[in-house]
C-alpha cells in the first residue's frame, strides 16, 4: 500500500533540498556583494557629463567638463546629470537582474531582494 502525504522520496530528498537552497542562498549573498562592490558609469551631452553609480545605488561620483557648465543655462546640467545618473543606475539593474535570473534559473526567487 502506498504511503500517504509526507514529501516524495523520503526525508533524503528533502535534506538535498535543503542543502540546495543553502548553497543558492550564499552564492546569492556572494553574487550581491560582489555587486554593492562594483561601479557603472553613465554619460550624457557627448561624455559632457559623467556619473558613477555603485551597486548600492548611491553616486560614487560626478565629472563634468568645462563647456558644459554655463551659469545662464543651469537646467541643461542639470538634465544632464540626471540623463547620466539614469544610464549608469540602468546599466546596473540590468546586470543585477542578469545576474540573479543565472542563480535562479529564472524561478522569480530574487523578488524582494534589494538588487
Amino acid at each position: 500500500m502506498a504511503k500517504r502525504g509526507g514529501f516524495p522520496g523520503g526525508m533524503g530528498n528533502m535534506n538535498n533540498l535543503m542543502k540546495q537552497a543553502q548553497r543558492m542562498q550564499r552564492q546569492m549573498e556572494e553574487k550581491q556583494k560582489e555587486i554593492e562592490e562594483k561601479e557603472w558609469e553613465g554619460t550624457a551631452g557627448g561624455g559632457a557629463v559623467t556619473v558613477k553609480v555603485s551597486g548600492k545605488k548611491e553616486i560614487v561620483s560626478v565629472k563634468l567638463s568645462e563647456e558644459v557648465v554655463d551659469p545662464d543655462d543651469i537646467e541643461m546640467l542639470e538634465d544632464l546629470i540626471v540623463a547620466a545618473t539614469n544610464e549608469a543606475l540602468r546599466q546596473m539593474e540590468s546586470e543585477s537582474s542578469q545576474v540573479m535570473e543565472s542563480l535562479t534559473g529564472g524561478l522569480g526567487l530574487g523578488g524582494g531582494l534589494p538588487f
